[in-house]
């Protein structure tokens, strides 16, 4: 175990993993291999939550305190057992992409620097469809995490009126992830749509809470609901990922009833595996619960009929056709 290399047998395949003492996490000293087990203690619910999911690879050569770098293409000489799919980039270049099948690609993606993983809104088995809404409730500055708690529990609130059940996890950092396991209907697109179309109906509910403003001039001290994050070939960060914060903080499933409760700073690599072992995994039957948001879709069509824009999209993106102009306010003026 204090070799420089060291090969780990995970789901039948044999991994190699080096420099493994080597400390990722330097408040609190957690090692490569360290993290490869947190991952281990936790795999059923990080499988159900990932697995089979396009997996966009962020490296940390030397750990969560140091530089790292977007890595779309899994490398040369990667093991022949490692599942990749091709992928397309927002501006069509086609990449080759890691797929989580299961633990062993987890601890391979571990040795190679990742410390957790941004994933694609759909299934390397299904491309053309978007399975999950993305709701990231993004504090701005001058908020407080009371503020973005509220704001899941009046996310929750209206989804519920359509019928959709919701799952909460924290960012790993400030913010709140709403989820709904989506019916096998729309590609990302059309949820897209959907997300501007709830975060336009929580700012006109609670103008004092949310925004659904795209440029940062415009925000204000309240919750961003960042319906951009739902836009096509748009990775999130998943659910049980270790942040690249060097506490190792963890995106962590929550139940709605403690909202009010956590901190998630307190969510890390060391206190989440007995949380886990001890509750459960509050997203455990999420796959039960396919959520219909046809009636949002329809609101943000409706909307443009009546005159009103899509809203901006990420400036990475070409210009779609109902998108405004590329111009913060200020500058228009």
């Amino acid at each position: 175990m204090t070799g420089e290399t060291i090969e780990l047998h995970i789901a039948g395949q044999s991994v190699r993993v080096t420099n493994p003492d080597k400390v990722f996490f330097s408040s609190r000293g957690e090692t490569k291999l360290d993290l490869i087990n947190y991952y281990l203690k936790v795999a059923e619910p990080l499988l159900e939550a990932l697995g089979g999911r396009p997996t966009l690879m962020q490296r940390f050569p030397d750990g969560a305190s140091g530089k790292s770098f977007f890595q779309k293409r899994v490398p040369k000489g990667a093991p022949e057992w490692l599942h990749t799919t091709t992928v397309q980039t927002v501006n069509g270049t086609p990449s080759n992409a890691l797929v989580l099948d299961d633990m062993a690609h987890v601890a391979w993606a571990v040795n190679m620097g990742c410390l957790g993983f941004h994933q694609w809104p759909y299934k390397a088995t299904t491309p053309g469809i978007s399975d999950e809404l993305r709701i990231d409730l993004d504090p701005m500055p001058g908020t407080t995490f009371e503020m973005v708690s509220e704001g899941a529990l009046e996310t929750r609130a209206l989804l519920s009126e359509l019928g959709v059940v919701a799952w909460l996890k924290t960012s790993g950092s400030r913010g709140l992830h709403v989820y709904v396991r989506l019916l096998p209907k729309w590609d990302s697109t059309e949820v897209r749509s959907a997300a501007v179309a709830l975060a336009r109906e929580l700012e006109r509910r609670r103008p004092d809470l949310f925004t659904s403003a795209w440029w940062k001039e415009e925000r204000g001290e309240r919750i961003f609901v960042d319906f951009n994050q739902n836009a096509p070939h748009k990775t999130v960060f998943g659910a049980w990922s270790v942040r690249s914060r060097v506490g190792a903080q963890v995106s962590t499933p929550v139940q709605w009833e403690e909202v009010d409760e956590i901190d998630p700073d307190e969510l890390t690599v060391d206190t989440v595996p007995d949380r886990m072992a001890a509750h459960g995994d509050p997203w455990h039957d999420a796959s039960h619960h396919l959520g219909d948001v046809e009636p949002l879709i329809d609101q943000f069509w409706d909307e443009i009929a009546a005159g009103r824009m899509d809203a901006p999209w990420p400036p990475v993106y070409p210009k779609q056709p109902l998108e405004p102009p590329r111009v913060a306010p200020s500058r228009a003026r």
